[in-house]
Formats: C-alpha cells, sequence, structure tokens
C-alpha cells in the first residue's frame, strides 16, 4: 500500500531551473534513504542523488553543485530543486525510497512511475 508519486517534470531551456517532487503514502514506520534516479534514452538507470533520515545526503558527481535534495519528514516529500540545467540531465526521472512498514519489519524498496524531464538547448 506504499505508493510514490512524482509531479514537477517538464520542458526547460538549458540553464533553467525545475523542481520535483515526490509524495510517499501508505502505511509507514521509517524512510531511510529517499532518493531520485534517472534514465536518460539508451543509457541505464543512474543515481542522481539521496537523503537519509537524518539529512545526510549523496550527489552524483554530474549533479554537484547544481541540484539539491531534500526531504519533509512530517509530510514524506522528496524534492529535488534542479538549477543551471543541462540538455544531458534529460532523462525520466525516478523517485525511490527504502521504506520500512513498522518497527520490527524488515525495508522493502518503492519506486515511482517517473516524470519526465526535456532541457532544451
Amino acid at each position: 500500500q506504499v505508493q510514490l508519486v512524482e509531479s514537477g517534470g517538464g520542458l526547460v531551456r538549458a540553464g533553467g531551473s525545475l523542481r520535483l517532487s515526490c509524495a510517499v503514502s501508505g502505511s509507514i514506520f521509517s524512510i531511510n534513504p529517499i532518493g531520485w534516479y534517472r534514465q536518460a534514452p539508451g543509457k541505464q538507470r543512474e543515481l542522481v542523488a539521496d537523503i537519509t533520515r537524518g539529512g545526510s545526503t549523496n550527489y552524483a558527481d554530474s549533479v554537484k553543485g547544481r541540484f539539491t535534495i531534500s526531504r519533509d519528514n512530517v509530510k514524506n516529500t522528496l524534492y529535488v530543486y534542479m538549477n543551471s540545467l543541462k540538455p544531458e540531465d534529460t532523462a525520466v526521472y525516478y523517485c525511490y525510497a527504502r521504506v520500512r512498514k513498522t518497527i520490527s519489519t524488515g525495508n522493502r524498496d518503492y519506486w515511482g512511475q517517473g516524470t519526465q524531464v526535456t532541457v532544451s538547448s
């Protein structure tokens, strides 16, 4: 019953900015970590950034200094602020969360459906 829903994708010009959101719903004890992956045409899915419950972040080298990931632990919502976008950022962006439903159960991975980000030259 855990569901991840992404929003905020779209078309943006190179150098522009975009914010993606991921809302997590369902029976949840904890989410750790939660993050963003992306997949461009003909490419493998790659980690963009993730963040732990305590706020520790991890970024792909290609987005360091341009993207900022954050989370609202009350709303169970994930964000990524994407600045100085480049055409090579064009991809489908997927929200990922490792969820523990109860204090006594193990983790399970969940994925959103993805949202398209297209950066034009």
